[in-house]
């Protein structure tokens, strides 16, 4: 009997303490107000980040967090598919017309007029062009540029208006897309218009400063919190989670705090930035900080919201719960953090950090409205390399790049092709093609004949395809894209070269493994010159190296489409020009779209000795052509090559045991 009582009362008590959990638990959540302003439009509530707030809100309890459907365009009635005509686009491809600019023009503007013509979009007739570019000048308050005369009701035009404080909206724009500064959400036409950032006087034409970010994890000694300051600058706080920093009205102590100038930016975790449009300028000194943008009810449109999804970089709430945000923020998982603070970094280095990739990623974004299907899937936009270099011409499909196998879990399958580039007069390669079609791996041998002297009648019999071309007598041509090119992985040889089976085959397993980075033997090295100011490489052999020579390397087909239609048409005349310099720029378009060296696999004494010197009487690069990796470098922006001293050898390579349980034994001839 008082065994039934016992059970009774404790299921009673227990009952009893449910309830009142019940009943007091959703009183903690974080409210987020239907209805923040009467007048405005509701598009920031969809940016705000449910899973930082774990003990507040649930999803379910936030209809306005909700996926939005497709609204009415707001500020006019012009949409995607009434007031731009793509048929024009879908035949010759995007090509932009600039307008002739009247009068003087800024800095700014110079540079991204610059930026665009030196795109591959760009194009000097109007007729041929289907997108027409109006660059909006600044004039007096309350003034507005005057349009074009081809101007057609703005159809097929897109406005660039850089300005914080543009003309009045009596501006006719007509049908004309806007691409603006940090538009505010009542004027801005979700899937028309295109959201810039806000870009400094000074910010660079190309390349870039990289991320400071130099440490993910939080450092115990960096503060949690800075605050975007009006005039500039910032403000760190402590990490008191009673203080509200940006609250005026917060009667508790705010903790120690520092101001930092406006040159300098934050050294902090997060950077809470106010909603008012004047702050949209420090969201970009947060991103290349690494400090998590903390938005305060913004009124303006994050820059590429159509394509870029923020929630994984910034972090959206409400600036009347200074209290619950602070809380939010303590209790982040430190994986959470890190997963935030490294996209920082890469949607800064990917889309922001110069103003040729900010206007690049402006024409792209209406590539892929104008190609729809076809356009970047989201993967490409919010993953690295990112979009600007994931050419959607190549592939719609990300598991056609080099890129995502790692993120799906996958690696390269099928076989290589071997692409034999003969240049220079002499004996066909054929001792070459038979070391290469030997290999197991080998799917077809490609013979690129750019020699003066005519190609042989007869070839010898292989085991796989044998397909000679005719090449159009310059070194870039074995960088084309050339479509008898069958499989994703190119073995890239020189007519000159000489290389074993077992060296092809274990090189390529080394490639399978690293599908997005070139996988060679021969190397060079690059440094900086102090005397000279400049940069200089060596062909010496040492440990430390940051270029494999394509004489002899493995790597993705797609980096001669990206080689074809990314690179400047001035750099791959350079690398014409100086033959020395094509294999300079190969591995810094490698360089800069992965931000990994290269890697070196073992070789043996016959590679060095059948090289022919670059001048007579040593393996030094050209006088002449030395000029050209100090070219390529301004003509990137900066320097991308990575330096390693990493060789990945065979198992047991070189180990004192019996040569019978070594797989890959012919290496160790002499």
């Amino acid at each position: 009997m008082q065994s039934w009582r016992g059970k009774s009362l404790w299921l009673a008590l227990s009952a009893s303490w449910l309830l009142v959990l019940l009943r007091v638990f959703p009183l903690l959540r974080l409210a987020v107000p239907a209805r923040p302003w009467a007048s405005a439009p509701q598009g920031w509530p969809r940016w705000l980040d449910t899973e930082l707030l774990p003990s507040f809100s649930q999803p379910g309890e936030l209809p306005e967090d909700a996926p939005q459907p497709p609204q009415a365009p707001r500020g006019g009635g012009c949409d995607w598919g009434a007031c731009f005509d793509a048929s024009k686009c879908r035949t010759g491809g995007l090509k932009v017309f600039v307008h002739p600019v009247a009068g003087p023009i800024s800095a700014a503007h110079r540079k991204i007029l610059a930026s665009i013509e030196s795109s591959r979009y760009h194009t000097a007739s109007p007729e041929e062009a289907c997108l027409l570019l109006f660059l909006s000048l600044e004039v007096p308050a309350g003034e507005c540029s005057p349009v074009p005369q081809q101007w057609n009701g703005g159809r097929n035009h897109l406005v660039l208006d850089l300005h914080p404080a543009p003309c009045p909206q009596t501006f006719q724009r007509g049908r004309a897309m806007v691409a603006k500064a940090s538009p505010t959400v009542d004027t801005f036409r979700p899937g028309f218009d295109v959201a810039l950032p806000l870009l400094p006087e000074a910010h660079p034409l190309r390349g870039g400063a990289p991320g400071q970010l130099r440490q993910h994890s939080p450092h115990p000694g960096v503060p949690l919190l800075a605050l975007a300051e009006e005039r500039g600058g910032w403000r760190t706080a402590g990490t008191d989670p009673s203080a509200c920093p940006w609250d005026g009205r917060c009667e508790q102590d705010r903790g120690p705090e520092q101001t930092h100038p406006g040159g300098t930016l934050p050294n902090a975790t997060f950077c809470l930035i106010p909603g008012h449009r004047p702050d949209a300028l420090h969201f970009l000194q947060a991103l290349q900080a690494g400090c998590i943008p903390v938005l305060l009810s913004p009124r303006w449109e994050l820059p590429f919201s159509e394509v870029i999804d923020w929630t994984k970089a910034a972090i959206v709430a409400d600036e009347r719960l200074p209290f619950q945000v602070l809380a939010a923020l303590q209790e982040m998982p430190l994986t959470r953090v890190l997963a935030l603070r490294q996209q920082t970094q890469f949607l800064w280095d990917a889309y922001f950090s110069s103003v040729e990739k900010v206007m690049h990623t402006t024409l792209e974004i209406i590539q892929d409205r104008i190609f729809g299907a076809s356009a970047h899937a989201s993967l490409l936009w919010n993953s690295p390399p990112g979009a600007l270099l994931a050419l959607p011409t190549f592939s719609a499909s990300p598991s056609d790049f080099p890129f995502y196998h790692l993120q799906r879990g996958s690696r390269p399958v099928g076989r290589f092709s071997a692409l034999i580039w003969v240049g220079a007069p002499g004996q066909p390669p054929l001792k070459l093609i038979q070391a290469v079609a030997g290999s197991q791996n080998c799917a077809q041998i490609l013979v690129l004949w750019s020699s003066e002297k005519p190609p042989p009648s007869r070839w010898p019999e292989t085991a796989v395809p044998l397909t000679v071309m005719d090449g159009q007598r310059k070194v870039s041509d074995r960088f084309f894209p050339h479509r008898a090119i069958s499989t994703d992985a190119i073995l890239s040889l020189d007519g000159h070269s000489s290389v074993t089976t077992s060296e092809v085959d274990f090189a390529f397993l080394v490639w399978q493994s690293f599908p997005e980075r070139m996988v060679g033997f021969l190397t060079w090295n690059h440094f900086w010159d102090e005397a000279q100011g400049g940069w200089g490489y060596t062909a010496e052999r040492a440990n430390e190296f940051s270029m494999v020579l394509t004489s002899a390397a493995f790597y993705h087909r797609y980096y001669h489409t990206l080689f074809t239609h990314s690179l400047p048409k001035a750099l791959r005349t350079l690398a014409d020009e100086a033959p020395t310099c094509v294999d300079i720029l190969m591995n810094f378009l490698v360089a800069a779209v992965t931000k990994l060296p290269p890697i070196k696999v073992p070789y043996g004494k016959q590679h060095f000795e059948a090289t022919p010197p670059l001048v007579p009487g040593g393996p030094e690069p050209q006088p002449t052509a030395r000029d050209c990796i100090n070219q390529m470098a301004a003509g990137f922006g900066y320097m991308p090559l990575v330096s390693s001293r990493l060789r990945l050898d065979p198992v047991l390579f070189k180990d004192p045991v019996s040569v019978l349980r070594k797989k890959y034994r012919s290496l160790e001839k002499p």
